[in-house]
């Protein structure tokens, strides 16, 4: 069986997750440390310019304005409480095969989306064009 991973699908695993926190602003002995953030399935994504921007791997919410107190669960479940991945509210060594399968299901479920909503938009714009 042929089994490719994307990026997304890497972002699975929190110690990628944790990799991607190189300009995090606070320390690991506050609760809002990269730890935490990784382990909320979120990733770092705003390098030097906007250091505390982080996105879920899975719902894709994209979340900056932490602060060193917040809780990144809490936060992850009230600005995107339909996630899948807080949904599930397991750790990563709690999480079964058929966990993570589901997971990865809905990073490609989001992934499609995107394209077929590119996608229209660019032919939209050719039939206005002819």
């Amino acid at each position: 069986m042929a089994f490719t991973i994307g990026q997304d699908d890497v972002m699975l695993w929190t110690k990628t997750r944790l990799k991607t926190f190189k300009y995090w602003p606070f320390d690991d002995k506050v609760p809002c440390s990269s730890k935490r953030m990784a382990a909320a399935g979120f990733y770092a994504s705003g390098g030097k310019e906007e250091p505390d921007l982080a996105i879920c791997f899975v719902c894709k919410k994209s979340l900056n304005g932490w602060e060193k107190t917040d809780d990144p669960w809490e936060e992850h479940k009230k600005h995107c409480p339909a996630c899948p991945f807080v949904l599930m509210n397991k750790q990563e060594k709690d999480l079964t095969i058929e966990n993570i399968i589901d997971l990865i299901m809905h990073v490609e479920v989001h992934r499609m989306k995107s394209i077929k909503e590119k996608t229209v938009g660019e032919f939209k714009k050719l039939a206005k064009a002819l």
